[in-house]
């Protein structure tokens, strides 16, 4: 596995459209033992959303009393996506959990998601369903070798929005990688 293990802290975001009690999110907090912190971003804007998460995650490491580095940042979709931009841009995280990574719009493969790929250096795990019209197997293939940092690339049954044995597919997968 490539994220480090038992970090001191999570950070989630969720997809464009919901909140910190996405049921995914919730499923997580509830199943991981380290210190979780899930946000709002209440924005479709990449740079307000980066400025969100980079705010949150330096306030989370303080209260925490650790460096940012000691956090894994990450959540779903466009969340996930913020937190990959925040890590390309210079949050110094110790790694990057992209759930439902939107590598593009459905149905608009042209329109990628990555050009900020080869920016990013830390240990990054994606997890999306084998199915998700935002990314499929062979595209995540052709662009994931961008990414300077470790990656690592897992599937799960289902598609974009995860639910009943796809959601605890996801969880389990992420307890795995966590945990020491």
């Amino acid at each position: 596995m490539v994220l480090p293990k038992s970090p001191a802290g999570l950070v989630l975001t969720p997809g464009a459209g919901a909140d910190r009690d996405h049921s995914t999110l919730l499923a997580l907090e509830a199943a991981l033992d380290v210190p979780v912190l899930r946000l709002t971003l209440a924005t479709t804007s990449v740079p307000r959303a980066v400025d969100k998460v980079v705010e949150a995650t330096e306030s989370f490491a303080a209260d925490l009393g650790v460096a940012t580095t000691d956090l894994v940042i990450g959540g779903r979709s466009f969340g996930g996506r913020s937190c990959s931009v925040a890590a390309s841009e210079g949050l110094g995280v110790g790694g990057l959990l992209l759930l439902s990574y939107p590598l593009h719009p459905p149905g608009k493969p042209e329109k990628l998601r990555t050009d900020h790929f080869p920016r990013i250096a830390v240990p990054t795990l994606f997890i999306s369903g084998d199915k998700d019209p935002f990314g499929r197997p062979d595209e995540f293939a052709v662009h994931l070798p961008a990414i300077s940092g470790p990656t690592e690339m897992s599937w799960v049954p289902g598609g974009h929005s995860p639910k009943g044995k796809q959601e605890q597919a996801v969880v389990d997968h992420v307890r795995r990688a966590l945990t020491a």
